[in-house]
């Protein structure tokens, strides 16, 4: 089995945090291949941000998907996610969908907790489009200074460890999901001094890859994720103009 992880901004070294978090985690068999966004912005932070990073997904996926099984869009706020459940094949997962639903099976009320208050309006929205607003006790994010977005973890643990709590003491958090990609693999780290489950968006969100492919669902034909009829384009990438213009083979 064969998973793209797509991170949508231009910070590899967040891609290799992510692939260094998700691969211990992996079945026999599974293998997982990075991909960083050749432009765009180091992380995202903002509707507008993750507007353009959805582009980005969209062209990085007609690219790149056509040797892979599944595709995880890791970036929290899974910027891109329903156009790319609409335009490909293969199953599009995005890690805060993941992270939400997996949550949703360890308690009633999830908090997302993140590292700069910047995120939370896009986050909110994110958890709105979902439909999960009555399963979200409340984002809590607190912005302080770091060096570099692949420094977060180090420079932020102790302030991501009091929101944590602050959300399972004031808010009534059952579950804690870590938001951002920079967050990725601290959770076993979090796990002995947060007193409920603490969620790895990247993690679910490969574990719900792995068992997608296993069950081998069919691209629906009707509905509202058919895929959109043939139509011209102008100025696009080769593989994203081909993909739209229905020029591209099955996948």
């Amino acid at each position: 089995m064969r998973l793209l992880v797509l991170n949508p901004n231009t910070t590899d070294a967040v891609t290799q945090m992510l692939l260094a978090a998700a691969r211990p985690t992996v079945a026999p068999g599974t293998v997982l291949t990075g991909l960083t966004a050749p432009r765009g912005v180091p992380y995202i932070a903002s509707r507008s941000e993750a507007q353009l990073a959805g582009a980005l997904t969209l062209e990085m996926l007609a690219e790149h998907q056509g040797d892979h099984d599944a595709a995880i869009i890791a970036a929290f706020g899974d910027p891109g996610l329903l156009p790319a459940r609409e335009l490909f094949d293969l199953p599009v997962l995005g890690m805060a969908e993941a992270a939400m639903l997996t949550a949703c099976t360890l308690g009633q009320r999830f908090s997302i907790v993140t590292f700069t208050t910047t995120m939370a309006n896009w986050y909110q929205d994110t958890v709105d489009a979902y439909r999960l607003s009555g399963r979200c006790a409340g984002i809590r994010a607190r912005s302080l200074p770091f060096t570099a977005i692949e420094n977060v973890q180090a420079e932020m643990e102790q302030a991501i460890v009091a929101l944590a709590c602050e959300a399972v003491e004031e808010d009534g958090a059952d579950v804690v999901i870590l938001g951002g990609a920079p967050l990725a693999g601290m959770a076993p780290r979090l796990r002995a001094q947060v007193p409920v489950p603490v969620v790895d968006p990247i993690v679910a969100a490969v574990k719900m890859a792995e068992g997608l492919v296993t069950l081998a669902p069919r691209k629906p034909v009707r509905g509202r994720f058919s895929r959109p009829p043939a139509k011209p384009t102008t100025g696009l990438s080769p593989a994203l103009a081909a993909r739209i213009e229905h020029r591209d083979a099955a996948q």
